[in-house]
């Protein structure tokens, strides 16, 4: 067993060879953040096929599942096939105004039990999802925006789409379109300037999520384990059809 000294001597030339910090500044903020978000909206439309595939490839690089389907009525059989595969009983799911998709039928004729999230309001509601959240073996949400350049799936908490359905099961399915593709962070920045800027939407979630592949953790030997503070798995649902809310929260 080291030693402090050596212990605090390790640590000082792991930094060392860091090397110092890089200069930085916080991005300008856009004088009209709606226009800035509009124009981002164009520049995607145009190019999501390049930022869909760029996306797929990190996606799969931290080991996300990438799943592609043509409709939105393809999407209860692909979560139907992961709950058979991992023998789960008991899916989750975002409120239907807020997935875009009516799960029930097809979950229920594969004998599968499907809880959905209350559509806001009241702490009974709310503590009766979180606890059935801690129980389902898949959790299935839509995303706010999806960026490519990391494989980042982002997703903004509030009425009928709580953050436990995606954060307390073992596995978590995101459905997504191409409307939800952004191709890097400063992107990312400029569609969340414009969401707080708008009064009507400001503070419309209480926590936006950064999600990059399964949760992982690793002790002080360096272990990784997956799992402790999330799901074990995440899986990305694209649909080549518009599905869902027309904007984003």
């Amino acid at each position: 067993m080291a030693t402090r000294a050596e212990f605090l001597e390790r640590i000082r030339r792991e930094v060392e060879r860091g090397g110092r910090s890089f200069e930085a500044e916080a991005a300008p903020r856009p004088p009209r953040p709606a226009d800035a978000a509009e124009a981002v909206r164009r520049q995607m439309a145009e190019r999501w096929p390049q930022a869909l595939e760029r996306f797929r490839d990190e996606f799969e690089k931290v080991a996300g599942v990438f799943h592609r389907v043509a409709t939105a009525a393809e999407v209860p059989g692909v979560i139907a096939a992961i709950a058979g595969e991992r023998s789960v009983r008991e899916v989750l799911a975002w409120d239907r105004d807020n997935l875009g998709i009516d799960l029930l039928p097809e979950l229920t004729s594969a004998g599968i039990g499907l809880a959905v999230a209350p559509p806001g309001g009241g702490e009974a509601p709310r503590l009766r999802h979180r606890a059935q959240a801690a129980s389902a073996g898949i959790g299935v949400t839509g995303v706010d925006w999806v960026l490519a350049e990391t494989g980042t799936l982002i997703v903004v908490s509030g009425g009928g789409r709580p953050r436990s359905t995606s954060l307390l099961p073992a596995t978590h399915v995101a459905v997504f379109d191409r409307r939800r593709l952004l191709e890097s962070l400063e992107q990312v920045g400029l569609v969340l300037e414009a969401l707080h800027a708008d009064p009507a939407r400001t503070m419309s979630g209480a926590m936006i999520n950064f999600i990059t592949g399964p949760s992982r953790t690793a002790d002080i030997e360096l272990t990784l384990t997956r799992g402790v503070h999330g799901p074990k798995e995440v899986h990305a649902v694209f649909v080549d059809e518009l599905v869902g809310p027309d904007g984003a929260v």
